[in-house]
């Protein structure tokens, strides 16, 4: 499964549970966009709960406080998105991007949902152009997005340009150093993949993905020893991985 990295959308989530707000009348101006931020929160809550009619209520009620609000209309977009509603999604998001045209993360976003709908060369503009926003701050991940788009087009040298990019700008970023081993494998180019899978296993220990990328490298190298003696590695940490199933059924 390819996991994207999307603008982050909630700040609840990073707490257990979230508690419903309510917006009373205590003689302040009322405030639209903090009401709208409370409730695209609830509602995301509840999506990522799998409640979705609970989802959905909350977050069309945080786009009547502020129906021009950005993470309002991209809360909303995602929720289409995960209930298969494609042009309500994409409705949306050029909703978003009519108003706000230059946000780095409405377009990131945009980018992930095209490259899902296999439109890589709109994903990927998508991507380039949100890293080009000034102020914008997540380019690592937009770069990292635009590989895994590259990737899947079956455009490998545009790929490994992405995530040295993503690299560039933050170089211990886990999924971009994994990648970039996967597609250094697939162009044979095993020096390089060794050289990413060794800084990696370094910094974060091994993952049965890392494992299962140096079984994958060691095999097509041709060290069927060292290939065998990460095997061994991956059943021992990781018994019930799909990567080690995938090892025993011969899926490589």
């Amino acid at each position: 499964m390819v996991r994207w990295s999307v603008y982050p959308l909630l700040s609840c989530l990073l707490f257990t549970g979230c508690a419903t707000v309510d917006v009373v009348d205590n003689g302040k101006e009322f405030d639209a966009k903090a009401a709208s931020e409370a409730r695209l929160n609830l509602g995301l809550n509840y999506l990522k709960d799998g409640q979705w009619e609970r989802a959905r209520e909350n977050l069309e009620i945080a786009l009547r406080y502020d129906p021009d609000y950005y993470r309002a209309q991209i809360s909303m977009a995602y929720y289409y998105q995960k209930v298969g509603e494609k042009d309500a999604a994409e409705k949306m998001y050029r909703k978003a991007l009519k108003h706000s045209p230059k946000n780095g993360d409405v377009l990131n976003n945009y980018g992930v949902f095209l490259c899902s709908e296999g439109r890589y060369d709109e994903a990927i503009a998508a991507f380039v152009k949100a890293i080009e926003q000034p102020y914008y701050y997540l380019i690592s991940a937009s770069y990292e997005n635009a590989g895994l788009c590259s990737r899947k087009q079956g455009n490998l040298e545009a790929a490994t340009g992405y995530f040295e990019n993503a690299l560039s700008h933050d170089p211990y970023r886990p999924r971009s150093m994994l990648q970039l081993a996967q597609v250094e494998i697939e162009s044979n180019n095993f020096k390089d993949a060794r050289v990413q899978l060794f800084k990696f296993n370094k910094r974060y220990g091994y993952t049965a993905d890392s494992l299962w990328l140096l079984i994958q490298l060691e095999r097509q190298a041709g060290r069927l020893t060292q290939s065998k003696k990460y095997a061994i590695l991956l059943k021992e940490k990781y018994p019930d991985s799909l990567q080690y199933q995938n090892y025993l059924a011969n899926e490589y």
